[in-house]
């Protein structure tokens, strides 16, 4: 049995299929887990270690007795990745979770040249909800489920990339979060709700390598990390709603919503990339 997505190639599954970014880290793998532990679900882990992201399923399908757990192989960092993965993709989708981020404690830039934590986890979010566009239609009903933070804001749209500000990853971090949250409104927009729903949550305060790198511990288990995820990517209970802001399981208002010119001019600078 392979454990690449892709070479399974499960196009006749009646499992529901759940692509979840970052995969490999703390929140990431216990989303996938507890997608693997409902029954009818297939969980893909996308990551970019192949050894770590073996080791993940392994791990999943022992825990959850699935064996319907697999992975795939991308840096969302990079575009010309992400549209390989979508481009060999064999089957359905009926959920994405774009979970994968990174803190680095300098500047750094990815070999296109964009600095590495706006890339990661603003253009990857991006590209990948745009990468996967058609085949989340195709799989209607689908969601999309962005996981952001309620640590959030600093974003400014005339540097996205810190090349005028001074570089400090807890606020190129907060920037990010904000980025997401004003994302999901727009991509909310592009979509026929009736056939995909984009929401973005704030996961809990997890003791994780990302919130180490920001120098903090986190007080909340990576299960309690992953509960309000997975709860978007699942329950019937919020299959109709699209373009809103979660904490613990619950609708939230979200300050960075409203700003509409905003969010459009945020859009358009993505795009640009």
């Amino acid at each position: 049995m392979t454990d690449k997505y892709y070479e399974a190639k499960p196009q006749g599954s009646a499992n529901k299929t759940v692509l979840i970014t970052g995969a490999t880290g703390a929140i990431g793998k216990a989303i996938a887990r507890q997608i693997a532990a409902m029954d009818g679900h297939t969980a893909v882990l996308a990551a970019r270690d192949e050894a770590k992201a073996r080791q993940a399923v392994a791990e999943i399908r022992k825990a959850t007795g699935n064996e319907n757990v697999y992975y795939e192989l991308v840096d969302v960092s990079r575009r010309a990745s992400i549209d390989a993965l979508a481009g060999r993709w064999p089957g359905r989708l009926d959920v994405l979770i774009n979970n994968a981020g990174v803190t680095p404690r300098r500047r750094e830039e990815t070999p296109e040249g964009i600095e590495m934590l706006f890339a990661t986890n603003v253009l990857g979010y991006f590209w990948m909800t745009q990468a996967f566009a058609e085949i989340l239609r195709q799989s209607a009903p689908a969601r999309v489920v962005n996981v952001a933070s309620y640590w959030a804001g600093d974003l400014e749209l005339d540097d996205l990339e810190f090349k005028r500000r001074r570089y400090r990853n807890g606020r190129a971090y907060r920037q990010s979060k904000q980025a997401n949250r004003m994302l999901t409104v727009a991509f909310a927009g592009r979509f026929d709700p009736a056939e995909v729903t984009v929401n973005v949550c704030h996961p809990g305060d997890v003791n994780s390598k990302l919130s180490n790198d920001l120098g903090f511990g986190g007080s909340e288990s990576p299960d309690s990390g992953a509960r309000t995820p997975v709860w978007l990517a699942t329950d019937p209970a919020v299959a109709q709603e699209t373009g809103k802001y979660f904490e613990h399981m619950r609708q939230t208002p979200d300050r960075f919503a409203s700003d509409r010119q905003a969010i459009e001019a945020l859009y358009e600078a993505c795009l640009s990339y």
